[in-house]
């Protein structure tokens, strides 16, 4: 038998400073696993829809403080998302906007709108271990990465899937690894930078039905190398395949803060 370590990210949700170990069985697993191709459409389909309206809970912990942000989200299919801050007060109506590859951000306290360059797109968003990536889904792993079936887990249960960066792929993560339970649904993932250090731990957990789709509600991001960070993301509701009109994602809706 053998232990894979994992040192973990934010993930999307953690409580621990450590992601439990994973391991892999030598020997045949106890059952058949879905397929590489059903696993990866679950993962990458998971919160998309033709029209996604949502409102979400971001709770961002550091050594020196921790704040809470309420938002809503729109979004259409993987090239079209708008984020609204709707509490605390003081910083309420900060949008981001993405359209495609391009993103920005509006900052209302200086009533200006600053376009993010791609250098930038895994950089942390207000502050938080969410990367601007994260929040707006702009990367697929059935486009961008190569994905393998490793074998069965036991701690989560579930099966080890390691998905490779294509060649030419765009972003910081070169290695991302779930471990997907045998309803489809992930349980963990583990990123690893272009230097194949694990950098941060994603925990999916809290699943419920919303909308019609059980889906884990809640995540925990463990950074691996900032001790004492984590930050926490939080479906409070969803609808998917609303009816989201293409007009949302414009510069004039991005500053009107709603």
């Amino acid at each position: 038998m053998r232990t894979l370590r994992r040192s973990f990210l934010w993930g999307t949700t953690a409580f621990v400073l450590a992601a439990p170990l994973t391991r892999v069985l030598a020997q045949a697993p106890p059952s058949t696993p879905p397929t590489l191709e059903a696993m990866t459409a679950r993962i990458d389909g998971l919160y998309r829809s033709s029209g996604t309206i949502a409102r979400i809970e971001l709770s961002i912990v550091t050594p020196r403080q921790s704040r809470t942000l309420r938002m809503q989200s729109w979004s259409r299919g993987e090239d079209r998302a708008l984020i609204v801050i709707e509490a605390p007060a003081r910083e309420a109506g900060t949008a981001t906007l993405r359209r495609d590859r391009n993103l920005w951000n509006y900052l209302p306290r200086i009533s200006r709108t600053m376009r993010v360059p791609p250098s930038m797109m895994l950089s942390g968003w207000m502050g938080s271990d969410v990367t601007n990536d994260d929040l707006t889904q702009s990367s697929t792993f059935a486009r961008d990465f190569a994905g393998s079936v490793v074998g069965r887990s036991e701690s989560p249960a579930g099966w080890l899937v390691r998905y490779e960066a294509r060649e030419g792929t765009v972003g910081l993560w070169r290695r991302i690894e779930y471990v997907v339970g045998d309803d489809l649904l992930p349980r963990v993932a583990r990123y690893h930078d272009r230097a194949m250090r694990l950098a941060r731990i994603m925990q999916f957990e809290d699943v419920r039905e919303l909308d019609g789709r059980r889906i884990p509600t809640r995540f925990v991001i463990l950074p691996q190398d900032r001790e004492g960070h984590r930050t926490e993301m939080r479906y409070l509701s969803v609808d998917f395949d609303a009816d989201v009109p293409e007009s949302t994602f414009s510069l004039t809706e991005l500053e009107r803060g709603r």
